[in-house]
């Protein structure tokens, strides 16, 4: 009995490990999700930090945060970016190259009935009622499949962040502490539930959420994605 006890006890911080090795934050209510890109001065937020305090000047107060997906050098979006129903940066169709060209890639929107979205990029549709939209790449899951890129004994790891869509509509945010596959962060989406899920990007990504123990902040990105309370 002592030998099984013991094997326990070493097992136990192993299984812990992998449960903590992806931390995820799920927001019921998309209504309360805004995208960030610039001030009313036209100046970019870049940080989570300055967007957290540009909130705290409006009395508003920063519960999460992310990156929302890929960006140039100078800070602006690789992709769609839709912003209070404004078309910022139009859809790109690049092939090839990179995370971002690797299709399907796909776009995370949210609609002026405050319902959230996640499509192939093909299979966009702005019919003038997208409050908010980002393009990124690769999906991670398709129509309940994971990207048939995608290789399960694949070497390539990384830090890796994302959102998926749960079937009541909840919005799903996801990072990993540790370097993981695409496969195994996609597989990750697909057992919670999500029939579409969209990969933001990979080792910059930050996640500002203090009830889940994450406090980065300091990370430069282009549009980022928040939720506050008054």
């Amino acid at each position: 009995m002592k030998h099984i006890v013991h094997l326990l006890l070493i097992l136990l911080p192993i299984k812990l490990l992998a449960q903590d090795k992806i931390i995820d934050y799920t927001i019921k209510d998309p209504h309360r999700i805004h995208f960030y890109y610039k001030n009313e001065k036209s100046e970019k937020f870049n940080t989570i930090q300055s967007l957290k305090e540009w909130l705290k000047s409006k009395k508003q107060n920063l519960i999460f945060a992310t990156n929302a997906g890929m960006f140039t050098p100078e800070y602006s979006p690789v992709g769609l970016y839709i912003e209070d129903f404004k078309i910022v940066k139009g859809v790109n169709n690049v092939k090839g190259g990179g995370n971002f060209g690797l299709k399907p890639n796909g776009i995370f929107f949210l609609t002026s009935n405050n319902e959230a979205k996640i499509c192939k990029t093909e299979d966009f549709k702005n019919n003038g009622k997208v409050k908010y939209a980002t393009q990124s790449g690769p999906m991670l899951v398709v129509a309940n499949e994971i990207h048939p890129a995608f290789n399960k004994n694949s070497s390539n790891l990384n830090i890796r962040s994302g959102v998926g869509v749960l079937p009541d509509g909840s919005v799903l945010f996801a990072i990993s502490r540790e370097e993981v596959s695409f496969y195994e962060f996609a597989m990750f989406f697909k057992q919670k539930g999500c029939r579409n899920a969209l990969y933001l990007d990979g080792a910059i990504s930050e996640m500002y959420c203090p009830d889940k123990g994450m406090n980065q902040t300091n990370g430069a990105f282009g549009v980022m994605i928040g939720v506050t309370e008054n």
